[in-house]
């Protein structure tokens, strides 16, 4: 039985070739969408669940407000994870990470001497690869970090120093100063690894000065705290709540003395409406449920554009179903006797079903084969685009295969099952006797509704897709504040050390640079932020009386070099003397509530109680990307004496030109001045653009969705049409014989499916605004959604409707009217 069953399906999908197309390459389409975005969300729901006890293992958090500014970070103070492992038995354990900023590694052998900058650098402490189990080649994970002289590597950088020879106990020397540095351990390979943390070396967190220095403090936010909690206390899941109800009690003491040296006793701090929260949160959720929680060390990502990436396979592959069940119910006159006759035999109707939903599983099997040859072939362009290493060995994981094999037979069933019991539920009396219309009224209005539903899924994608790139295309062009054209940025300027002014004076007489300054940190990089009191003229002045400033040490061409707008006061200037002085931003000013703040002071608590007078107002400018708003903000003087900072960046502005020769004389200056330390810079334009890799894959991947699902969605449509045109051929042979012309039978063949895309766009557009408007939220500075995005998606949407009908209604109306008027 069941063979026969399959012997009529192949009968059937050879003497239908048209629809048989159709109906395969619809659902291969929408089947190789769906496994190639199921192998992308499976990728991220892997993140950092391959860690041993993964679900004991949490990041501390802080919540900070200071004034009128907020920040939830994924950084702590250094004392916070020992703080909780002596105040709470339920925390076991802790460990901490800490990013130094790019440093010289090099090895030197009898044979050969390499020499590289490298940023992937983390100090952590010694017990990093007990808490957090990342796979271990070679090396003991309880002792190799004990050692403050010891190194853990991935196996990358082994090939990169020391070629095919074991590396274990070889000596790298780290930084100019040399250290040297023994290899301890070799990590297993992190290519492509779902760990929200990634790194090149590891090295003890005790040879960083700067987190030994400030292990007092709890206003330093410059490590990341990982803590495990007991077995018992990880299987409550009251534990969490728990534990952050007491925290505000522990920090109250804890960070009482910190907050008093830097002039701000605890107590005032909270009263004035300010906090200082810690929070916990799982490992497992740091890479997609981050959301607003600043952190510089992890990759994140949205849970959201998992939904979204989704529900885009669903609608594809609801599209290619609703395709099969369309074209079935057009071709069911074709079908009606054959299904009468069966019945007036004697055949049930469940057999009549089980050979109808056989059809169906032979055309998704077909499919699925298909499927799985394109994304094969597509694998590689995809993981370009989407930015993964996903190989073709995960077809054969469990999960997927499962999932593959899940999706087909219900795919089949979804596509074969509405067919199915239409086509059967038909009288066979009726039939024969010719007076019952199956693809009357009723039928009609139902493929009618498919085709809105299609359209209306399509629509909603292509205005997403172009609200997307939109706002991509807002992000790159809108003012910033600044000019980011023609600037290069020199890494590693503090490794000049004494001669760093002097190089930069050396490039001034380069013809194409037109200026060079030298600041402590640059544009989408990073900013030392620090707590400030403005103070009052009297004590009746109404004004903030705490202020968090991010800031930059500049010397007197950085406001020149990048073209920031001084709007009140001056910059800093030669023949004046600026150690004591500050140029605040246009935020902090409104922030503290001065209405003209030259010559007012800030001052600062910690330290020596310093004060800085205000010389100039610069017009905001965006110091990260456009995800964050502006914030207060500040330039102090590099001749600010109790300012001095581990790092430091040379910016230069060029005149407009092939770059390539000023790229190589300034490299040829750097050799001549540090030649231990490898030339090594960026063009600012392109670390901006750098800042929405996200959001410019997102786009890429909305596109080509939104393409195929558009392209899915014309095939049912080509179909329909196809159908409709045939169905009507002897009407159109009678037109033409009347004298009707080739533009009114395409016309009248097009109207009723110009109407369902216009009745699709009016149902779409709400959805897709809605859907939009939420995703946009994530940006401080985004585009409003225009009338005309709309209206686009409505033309492009017609058009292709009107492409795809015509093709058909075209051929059908230039035929012979006289084979027309024959056919029967």
């Amino acid at each position: 039985m069941i063979r026969n069953y399959f012997k009529i399906a192949w009968r059937n999908i050879t003497r239908n070739k048209v629809n048989s197309f159709i109906n395969i390459a619809g659902l291969a389409i929408g089947l190789t969408c769906v496994i190639l975005i199921a192998l992308f969300i499976k990728d991220e729901l892997n993140y950092d669940q391959f860690f041993d006890n993964a679900s004991s293992i949490y990041r501390v958090n802080i919540d900070g407000k200071m004034g009128d500014n907020s920040f939830y970070a994924g950084y702590t103070p250094p004392p916070a994870g020992a703080a909780l492992v002596d105040n709470y038995p339920e925390v076991e354990s802790y460990t901490r990470l800490y990013r130094p900023d790019t440093d010289v590694i090099e090895y030197e052998s009898a044979a050969q001497k390499k020499l590289f900058n490298e940023n992937n650098i983390y100090g952590v402490d010694s017990n990093f690869l007990e808490l957090l189990t990342y796979p271990l080649a070679k090396g003991d994970r309880k002792t190799c970090l004990n050692d403050a002289n010891s190194v853990v590597i991935t196996p990358q950088i082994a090939k990169k120093y020391f070629g095919d020879e074991d590396p274990m106990g070889k000596i790298l020397s780290y930084g100019t100063e040399k250290t040297q540095m023994k290899v301890t351990g070799v990590l297993g390979d992190m290519t492509n690894l779902p760990a929200s943390v990634k790194f090149d070396f590891l090295m003890p967190i005790k040879n960083y000065g700067d987190v030994e220095y400030f292990n007092w403090s709890w206003v330093w936010l410059n490590v990341a705290t990982y803590v495990k909690l007991s077995e018992s206390a990880s299987k409550n899941p009251n534990t969490i709540t728990h534990l952050e109800e007491q925290f505000p009690k522990m920090l109250k003491t804890q960070a009482a003395s910190a907050f008093e040296r830097i002039g701000q006793p605890y107590d005032k701090f909270l009263e004035k409406g300010n906090k200082w929260d810690l929070h916990l949160q799982p490992l497992t959720d740091i890479h997609l449920r981050s959301g607003d929680i600043e952190s510089s060390i992890t990759e994140q990502n949205s849970i959201q554009s998992l939904y979204i990436f989704g529900l885009i396979a669903f609608f594809i592959i609801v599209l290619a179903c609703v395709n099969f069940m369309n074209l079935a119910t057009a071709q069911s006159a074709k079908r009606s006797k054959e299904i009468g006759i069966r019945k007036v035999l004697g055949s049930q109707r469940k057999y009549l079903i089980r050979q109808f939903l056989t059809e169906a599983l032979l055309f998704t099997a077909i499919a699925t084969v298909l499927a799985l040859i394109f994304v094969i072939i597509t694998l590689p362009l995809f993981n370009q685009i989407s930015g993964k290493q996903i190989y073709i060995s995960e077809l054969l994981n469990p999960q997927i295969a499962i999932l593959i094999l899940g999706l087909s037979l219900l795919t089949a069933f979804l596509a074969g099952i509405y067919p199915a019991f239409y086509l059967t539920s038909f009288k066979p009396v009726n039939i024969l006797k010719g007076n019952f219309d199956v693809s009357g009224p009723r039928s009609g209005f139902i493929r009618n509704g498919l085709v809105v539903f299609q359209f209306v899924i399509a629509i909603t994608l292509v205005i997403s897709t172009i609200v997307v790139y939109t706002q991509l295309r807002y992000t790159q062009n809108r003012e910033l504040g600044y000019d980011k054209e023609n600037l290069i940025i020199l890494n590693n300027a503090e490794k000049l050390e004494s001669s760093e002014e002097t190089f930069r004076q050396e490039l001034m007489k380069l013809p194409q640079v037109k200026s060079a300054t030298i600041s402590s940190d640059m544009l989408t990089r990073s900013s030392f932020g620090d707590f400030y009191v403005p103070e009052a003229i009297n004590p009746d002045e109404h004004i903030a009386k705490d202020l968090a400033l991010g800031s930059y040490l500049v010397d007197n061409h950085f406001i020149k070099t990048l073209d920031l707008k001084i709007i009140k006061g001056r910059g800093f200037e030669d023949g004046f003397s600026d150690s004591r002085s500050v140029i605040i931003n246009e935020t902090a000013a409104k922030q503290i509530g001065w209405e003209n703040p030259i010559g007012r002071t800030i001052r600062y608590p910690g330290g020596e109680n310093e004060s800085y007078n205000v010389v100039g107002v610069l017009k905001d400018f965006n110091i990260e990307s456009l995800h964050s708003s502006i914030v207060p903000f500040a330039l102090f003087s590099k001749e600010s004496k109790s300012y001095n900072t581990s790092i430091s960046f040379i910016t230069l502005k060029l005149n407009s030109g092939n770059p390539k020769q000023t790229i190589a004389s300034i490299k040829e200056k750097w050799q001549s001045y540090q030649p231990n330390v490898p030339f090594e810079y960026s063009f600012l334009d392109e670390d901006v653009n750098a800042a929405y890799i996200v959001e410019q894959r997102t786009a890429k991947l909305f596109g080509i969705f939104t393409g195929l699902s558009i392209f899915v969605a014309c095939l049912g449509l080509f179909g329909l049409v196809a159908f409709i045109a045939q169905k009507r051929t002897k009407e159109i042979g009678i037109r033409k014989v009347l004298g009707a012309s080739v533009t009114g039978i395409v016309k009248l063949l097009s109207i009723d499916f110009i109407k369902m895309v216009i009745i699709s766009l009016v149902i779409a557009s709400p959805i897709a605004w809605y859907a939009m408007h939420k995703w946009l939220e994530d940006f401080a500075f985004r585009i409003d959604i225009e009338w005309w995005v709309f209206a686009l998606a409505g033309v492009a949407a017609l058009t292709i409707a009107l492409v795809t009908v015509s093709f058909q209604a075209i051929r059908a109306a230039i035929a012979n009217p006289v084979k027309s008027l024959r056919t029967e």
